[in-house]
C-alpha cells in the first residue's frame, strides 16, 4: 500500500472514531485498514491510535501526527489536480447529508442535472433531521435549517426558507380560521420536539419586525417533518413549516394558509464542511451547485 493510502486511511480513522466505520466509508476490508496502520506506525514509530472495546482515539502523537497528515493530503490533491483540471471532471466518492423532506422535495429531482454536469462524481445521499457529526460519521457536508450552535465546520449560508402557518380545510370548518393571536386561545397545534434537543417548538410570530412567541395547546407531538404534515393532513391541529414544504398540498387545497400575515421568522439555510483549508473538486462543485439550488427554492 503506498504511503499517501495509508495516510488516508489513517486519517479517516481518527475522523470516523472506528476501524470498522473507516472501512466502511473507504469501502475497504477492515483487514486492509488494521494493516495499513500497522505498518505506518511501525514505518513512523510512534503509536497514533489508542484503541479500546467502544473507539479508536488518537494518542498524543497521533494527534500531532493527524494535523500534519490533513495538511498534506490536502496540498496532494492541489497537486495531483494542477494538470487536470482544466482538461478533466471532477471525479471520485461524496457523502452528503440532508434534512428529510428536502431531500426528497429539493434533491433528489434535481439530481439527475448534476449527475449530468458531473458524471464522474458518485453521490451517498443521507437523509435525517437530526444533527450528525460530519467528522466522526465520514460525511464530506450536509445542509442544515435552522440556526447553528458553537462548531468548528466551515458554515456557508445559501439564504433564508419562507414558513407559513397551515391548516386542513377539516380542521377549520371544526375550529374556524383563526384572524389573530388571540384567536389562537381556541385552537390547538401539532407539536413539534427537535429531533436533537426534544425541545417542542413554540408558536412563532413577526410582529413589528420583533420574533414573538406563545404556547398552543397540542394534543399529539411528533419528532419528524413527515408526520408533522401527516398530523396537519388529518386535522389534527395547526402546523408552521417551511413553505417548500407544503407548497403541493396548498395548490391542491389539501392545507390552507393561516394567518399569512403573521409568519414565523424565515429560518436560515448553512452548507456545513469540515474546516480543510484544501477542498475537493468534487466537493467544491457539488456545494456551489447545491448553492445555487437551495437559494431558488429560499427565493
Amino acid at each position: 500500500m503506498d504511503r499517501i493510502e495509508s495516510l488516508r486511511i489513517f486519517a479517516r480513522i481518527v475522523q470516523c472514531g472506528s476501524f470498522t466505520k473507516a472501512a466502511a466509508t473507504l469501502q475497504m476490508p477492515r483487514s486492509s485498514v488494521s494493516m495499513a496502520i500497522q505498518e505506518l506506525e511501525a514505518r513512523i514509530g510512534a503509536r497514533l491510535l489508542a484503541r479500546t472495546t467502544r473507539r479508536v482515539a488518537p494518542t498524543q502523537e497521533g494527534i500531532a501526527f493527524y494535523e500534519r497528515c490533513e495538511r498534506l493530503l490536502g496540498d496532494y490533491e492541489e497537486v495531483e489536480g494542477l494538470f487536470r483540471q482544466s482538461s478533466s471532471l471532477p471525479a471520485g466518492r461524496l457523502s452528503v447529508n440532508v434534512p428529510g423532506r428536502m431531500g426528497r422535495l429539493i434533491f433528489a429531482p434535481a439530481l439527475p442535472d448534476f449527475f449530468r454536469r458531473y458524471p464522474e462524481i458518485e453521490l451517498e445521499l443521507g437523509v435525517t433531521d437530526r444533527a450528525i457529526d460530519l467528522v466522526h460519521e465520514g460525511v464530506d457536508c450536509a445542509v442544515r435549517v435552522g440556526p447553528l450552535g458553537d462548531s468548528s465546520l466551515v458554515a456557508r449560508k445559501v439564504g433564508d426558507i419562507t414558513l407559513c402557518n397551515c391548516a386542513s380545510p377539516s380542521y377549520l370548518h371544526k375550529h374556524g380560521t383563526p384572524e389573530t393571536i388571540d384567536d389562537l386561545e381556541r385552537h390547538v397545534a401539532v407539536g413539534y420536539a427537535s429531533p436533537t434537543s426534544g425541545r417542542i417548538e413554540e408558536w412563532e410570530w413577526l410582529e413589528d419586525g420583533m420574533v414573538r412567541r406563545r404556547p398552543i395547546p397540542t394534543r399529539i407531538t411528533v419528532n419528524n417533518a413527515e408526520a408533522y404534515i401527516a398530523c396537519c393532513l388529518a386535522g389534527l391541529g395547526l402546523i408552521q413549516i417551511p413553505l417548500y414544504d407544503v407548497r403541493s398540498h396548498l395548490a391542491a387545497g389539501e392545507l390552507v394558509e393561516v394567518l399569512p400575515h403573521l409568519r414565523a421568522a424565515p429560518m436560515p439555510v448553512h452548507i456545513l464542511y469540515p474546516h480543510r483549508r484544501h477542498l475537493s473538486r468534487r466537493l467544491q462543485v457539488f456545494v456551489d451547485w447545491a448553492s445555487a439550488l437551495l437559494r431558488e427554492h429560499a427565493a
